[in-house]
């Protein structure tokens, strides 16, 4: 998952180019961009539009419900599960409990619409809320339906009074550089992909481009968007590039050759496993974008 792209539930129009860009994942959303009034109707037509266009796009399709609190949940997976998405997007998750929860759920949304056990993947965003930023560390082996964690800044900022994200510069402030740190190290501890979250300003590509390259030299494999300008450069940013696929098979290979030792050189350079483990990372990332690596 390199580019996950998010698209109103209630507007056919936005779906049917959400379902073209070109996005590993589109994440169709129930929650933040659809007004309370409208929930039933972008329940209908996130379903109809799932079931009857999937067959034409070759992204994932998420669908982001809403958070477990609003007693509205039960209602988006009746609704969504029966069209088979192939994973659910949980905002506000305050630890592990709430992906066991949502999976539990999930279990029975599954059973009721002929899935097998497991079908939908779970995706949750766990620092929309103070409780959640300090349970980051609950997701390691949680649900086998975990695929990965991602952040976010706004509703953050909102739960805890923050009247900014940034700096006069553009940085995050200290709070929120630490929920995207917690985030990356959540996402390790618990081995899925570290998914950074979205930049709001699509409008500035520059800093657009500056932040995907510091989010995939950090370690996080992908990064969500809210435009579809955005996909090509998030793609193009976390795909590995071809030198750097060499080189990580020359590091393998050259472990492999010498019987897997603690060390080995290279050219002059001395490699440890610490770096076997990056260039095997980087290969699998290079395979999953579909480079033959």
């Amino acid at each position: 998952m390199r580019s996950l792209l998010f698209v109103p539930g209630d507007s056919e129009k936005k779906l049917e180019k959400g379902f073209d860009v070109g996005a590993d994942v589109v994440i169709v959303d129930l929650e933040d961009s659809i007004a309370a009034q409208n929930k039933g109707l972008a329940r209908d037509t996130a379903a109809r539009f799932i079931a009857a266009h999937r067959h034409r796009t070759s992204s994932l399709i998420y669908v982001r419900v809403n958070d477990l609190s609003t007693g509205l949940t039960d209602d988006d997976l009746a609704a969504l599960v029966p069209a088979k998405p192939d994973g659910i997007m949980l905002p506000k998750s305050n630890g592990g409990p709430d992906v066991q929860h949502l999976s539990a759920k999930l279990r029975v949304h599954e059973a009721e619409s002929g899935l097998p056990d497991g079908a939908i993947s779970i995706l949750p965003i766990i620092t929309e809320t103070a409780a959640g930023v300090l349970a980051a560390a609950t997701y390691a082996k949680t649900s086998a339906r975990l695929v990965g964690l991602t952040w976010g800044a706004e509703d953050l900022s909102a739960a805890i009074g923050a009247r900014a994200t940034r700096d006069a510069n553009g940085r995050y402030t200290d709070v929120f550089r630490v929920a995207r740190t917690m985030t990356l190290l959540a996402a390790s501890a618990a081995e899925v992909a570290a998914i950074d979250t979205v930049f709001p300003d699509f409008r500035d590509m520059a800093g657009f481009e500056a932040e995907c390259a510091e989010a995939e030299r950090d370690g996080f494999t992908g990064k969500m968007a809210i435009h579809p300008a955005q996909v090509p450069v998030i793609n193009a940013t976390f795909t590995p590039s071809a030198q750097a696929v060499k080189n990580s098979l020359a590091i393998v290979e050259a472990f492999k050759a010498a019987g897997n030792p603690g060390v080995v050189g290279i050219d002059g350079k001395m490699y440890d496993r610490p770096h076997l483990k990056l260039a095997e990372r980087l290969l699998a990332r290079a395979r999953a974008a579909g480079l033959g690596a």
